[in-house]
């Protein structure tokens, strides 16, 4: 029996590091295994068994390297590993995420304000049983020392096993590739470390110098505002607009002019979402965003943000909520309805014929749905107020959620009101959301599953638009778009004329 007294070798440490790290935290990665492949049959088992095999090994081995190179810098990986694995063991249980580079995208553009939402006691206790406690054995642990030749042959025998092992599996490539990425994504420490490291390199690559588009020419004089409202985690199966059962829209249910599409999300989650909103075309280069190209072409662009993850914005009207709250007032200032204080007014006294407005909301974004709407807002009733969601039963999650359409359709309102009121102006508003949510739908929660496999519930997204009456824009009959159809409807909208305008792209006729 191993005790702290006594010294361990560092070969058994290793293995025992790779059991308990096998035991606590990769019952998702086996359960997805399960799920996705015939366990009974004979090719199925020899999967589960060499997965098994393969991960106890590799990551022994791992464990091994570390500490034959320094003690101490192992045992602090090892540490930061135990801890991070159970943060990241709770998430995948509770929110059925999957770490893949995305979702380290969407986790590393992730404010405190948000994050901090997600505190619960179960995760105190999963970092702590899973976490804490065997951290502090690692630290007191007593390992001893191996001989160079030692540590040789083992390392050589246990790479020669491996490669034997992955070559007796070559028939089962075909099916571990083709689940690569999310076993990538629920294999602990690698799902995350070896994520956060691409998503770095792949950031590093698009954040070089924005190639810029070609310069583009204002066509006429007159007077044109466009809003866009990018919403946060709205799906559109949840506005009554879209034929939902409960009326969420009761607002712009009756405000004439108004138009929906259909639509879907390029991505699920908000960084990759946003961006699909504002380039000009699907592309993985950092091209000149929507904002930046009409405002280097002089037109005025004004962005006001309760949320974030947006491309990098160069322009002079960025308006967060530290900007914005000074001059609001009022309790709709503790939510997104600060983004409309003095909106009316900053439009009108633009000495630029030709605005854009962004207004980028939080408003349906979960865990905490029930906060992001002032009271008078909650409408429909019992509602969810964990943010262990699988706690609540669905109808509460769903009443939270669906308070939180009722509150962006009142904001709609409020802006096509706005607008209203600024007659020396042509105006339109957009509003297009980032991506969907999930609620407990195949017990999948929130967002940012890979879109390769996301249900529907996180990619279909509303597309709604007015028109005010003094324009002479018209729709077009289109039953689908996406969000590429934002940039070239803009442009078409205040009647900027660019080399790059796509006329099949624009909701205009």
């Amino acid at each position: 029996m191993l005790t702290l007294k006594n010294n361990i070798k560092s070969t058994h440490f290793a293995l025992l590091m790779s059991f308990l790290t096998f035991l606590f935290f990769h019952y998702p990665f086996f359960k997805f295994v399960i799920n996705n492949l015939d366990y009974k049959s004979c090719s199925g088992l020899s999967i589960i068994v060499s997965l098994i095999v393969l991960m106890l090994v590799l990551n022994a081995l791992v464990f091994f390297l570390l500490f034959f190179l320094s003690r101490y810098v192992g045992k602090f990986l090892l540490v930061v590993f135990f801890i991070l694995n159970s943060i990241a063991v709770y998430f995948i249980n509770t929110y059925s995420v999957i770490l893949d580079e995305s979702m380290i995208s969407n986790i590393l553009n992730t404010k405190f304000e948000e994050s901090s939402s997600f505190f619960s006691f179960k995760l105190l206790v999963y970092v702590l049983f899973f976490g804490i406690l065997p951290s502090i054995y690692i630290i007191k642990a007593k390992i001893s020392n191996i001989t160079l030749k030692k540590f040789s042959v083992t390392t050589s025998l246990t790479l020669l096993f491996i490669l034997v092992l992955v070559f007796a599996n070559a028939s089962n490539w075909l099916w571990i590739d083709k689940n690569s990425k999310i076993l990538g994504g629920l294999a602990m420490p690698w799902s995350y470390s070896v994520n956060i490291a691409l998503y770095n390199v792949h950031n590093y690559q698009k954040n070089k110098k924005e190639i810029l588009l070609p310069n583009a020419t204002i066509k006429d004089n007159e007077k044109s505002v466009v809003v866009l409202v990018i919403g946060e985690s709205a799906r559109s199966e949840n506005f009554s607009l879209y034929g939902y059962g409960k009326n969420t829209n009761p607002l712009l249910s009756k405000i004439p002019n108004v138009y929906h599409f259909n639509a879907t999300s390029g991505a699920t989650y908000t960084s990759a979402g946003v961006k699909c909103i504002l380039e000009h075309t699907r592309t993985d280069d950092l091209y000149e965003i929507l904002p930046n190209y009409l405002n280097r072409n002089n037109v005025e662009v004004i962005w006001r943000t309760t949320n974030w993850g947006e491309p990098p914005v160069h322009i002079k009207d960025y308006q967060n909520r530290e900007v914005l709250a000074p001059n609001c007032k009022g309790d709709g200032c503790n939510y997104d309805e600060i983004l409309l204080s003095g909106l009316k007014e900053q439009i009108l006294a633009s000495k630029n014929n030709k605005i854009l407005i962004v207004l980028h909301t939080s408003t349906s974004h979960g865990p905490t749905y029930s906060k992001k709407y002032p009271p008078q807002f909650e409408t429909f009733k019992p509602v969810c107020n964990s943010v262990e969601l699988g706690n609540c039963t669905p109808t509460e999650l769903i009443n939270a959620y669906d308070n939180t359409i009722v509150y962006t359709d009142y904001l709609l309102s409020k802006v096509i009101e706005d607008l209203k009121q600024v007659k020396d102006f042509k105006s339109t508003l957009i509003f297009v959301s980032d991506h969907g949510e999930s609620l407990g739908e195949k017990n999948l929660y929130m967002h940012g599953l890979p879109l390769s496999i996301a249900p529907k519930e996180q990619y279909e997204i509303p597309f709604i638009v007015w028109v005010s009456d003094n324009s002479s824009k018209q729709l077009k009959p289109i039953k689908m778009v996406s969000q590429g159809f934002v940039f070239h409807s803009v442009l078409d909208f205040l009647n900027v004329q660019s080399p790059i305008f796509n006329e099949e792209l624009t909701i205009f006729k």
